[in-house]
């Protein structure tokens, strides 16, 4: 997709392939308290129906990705990251931007996600991406937080 072109070099967005699994789960064990293993990252990078984009630095080190999954005319985002370092570089924009994009060129309606209720960041991160809050999904992680359900009307 065209969104490559609003990040900025040395940083470049492209589909996630098998040699970026390795790197895409030390990201997420970085990132999240419970993250998703390694096995995870493989199946999905090769699974139908999939929107899986990295963000690799001129390195070519993954420092962002998005994972997503779309049926008919939904989609959802099970994972975004990026490495602390380069976070509020407008990285997780572009990759939402990108996953946007994609999303509406095949016929998709709506987005939807779900965020820690404590992670207010995030979720003010996508309210200014025009997702909204639907509901609390109780108990939705390992450790018993709640998920807030977000979504986008494309």
């Amino acid at each position: 997709m065209s969104a490559s072109r609003a990040l900025s070099a040395p940083y470049q967005i492209q589909s996630a392939v098998a040699a970026d699994a390795g790197e895409v789960e030390a990201l997420e064990r970085m990132c999240f308290p419970a993250p998703w293993r390694r096995e995870f990252f493989d199946s999905e990078i090769v699974a139908e129906s999939r929107y899986n984009r990295v963000v690799k630095n001129n390195a070519r080190q993954v420092i962002g990705y998005l994972f997503s999954m779309y049926y008919l005319d939904e989609m959802h985002i099970n994972k975004i990251a990026v490495r602390p370092p380069e976070r509020r570089l407008g990285i997780a924009t572009a990759l939402m931007k990108d996953c946007t994009e994609f999303a509406r060129s095949i016929g998709i309606r709506s987005i939807s996600l779900e965020v820690r209720q404590s992670n207010h960041n995030a979720q003010t991160f996508y309210h200014g991406l025009n997702l909204r809050a639907l509901y609390n999904r109780p108990n939705y992680y390992p450790d018993g937080e709640a998920a807030v359900v977000m979504a986008l009307n494309l």
